[in-house]
């Protein structure tokens, strides 16, 4: 049976993914806190927040959820002479801090955000903590482009990407696939799927599929240099 749970702010179990609601799709739960345990306990059971500001909290575990699989990140001929032409560079975990906030500047005919103060203080912290991590697009000293997730495992939870110059957040994305096959991770959670996505090659799920996957490889050991602050050259 389908329900809402309502969480407080004592720490305690998240309901199971399966009991999420259909409409709105995936909602499980509201409320509790954003410390680090409670957002790893999250993502390891294949649940995420997401809420705007004036909302409060809400947990989701969508069903369908999409995925990539590293090494099928789609990268389009053009693309791969697009991003050849650019004098970029790119890092892994050199502006966390400002790859948020880049993320959270809000969209085209978007009113807001949801990566509001309080999730980027909390996403910050795991930052600090070894457990969130970012990839940055340069041209020059400027920031045009990256993303930020959070690493269980040999999963990789994405959060959210932004470009300020064509084609940037592309060029993370690649950045990311590519770091992340040389580190053996296994999967990527994408979350809900949207057109950008799936034009990347993002594949949709059954929930349950995903949490089998995300069981199956959330607990395996990776290099322990995969997060060193490091840049890397893109090989197209």
């Amino acid at each position: 049976m389908n329900s809402l749970s309502f969480l407080n702010h004592e720490f305690e179990a998240f309901p199971s993914p399966e009991l999420a609601l259909t409409d709105p799709n995936g909602l499980l739960a509201i409320g509790g806190d954003l410390r680090p345990e409670r957002l790893l306990t999250a993502y390891y059971h294949g649940i995420f927040p997401w809420f705007n500001a004036d909302d409060p909290i809400l947990w989701w575990s969508p069903d369908p959820r999409a995925i990539f699989i590293p090494g099928q990140v789609t990268i389009s001929t053009s693309l791969r002479k697009y991003l050849k032409k650019q004098p970029w560079r790119f890092t892994i975990n050199h502006a966390f801090t400002d790859v948020m906030a880049g993320c959270a500047q809000p969209r085209r005919k978007q009113a807001g955000t949801w990566i509001t103060h309080e999730i980027q203080m909390a996403y910050r912290e795991l930052h600090h903590n070894g457990h969130a991590h970012s990839v940055e697009v340069w041209h020059g000293e400027r920031l045009i482009g990256g993303l930020y997730g959070i690493a269980i495992g040999q999963v990789f939870c994405g959060e959210s990407m932004f470009h300020r110059e064509t084609n940037a957040s592309k060029a993370a994305m690649a950045v990311l696939q590519q770091h992340l096959i040389k580190m053996n991770f296994k999967l990527i959670d994408a979350q809900v799927m949207n057109p950008h996505l799936e034009s990347l090659g993002a594949k949709p799920v059954k929930r349950a599929d995903f949490i089998q996957l995300l069981t199956q490889f959330r607990d395996k050991s990776v290099n322990p240099a995969a997060w060193i602050p490091s840049e890397v050259t893109l090989e197209l």
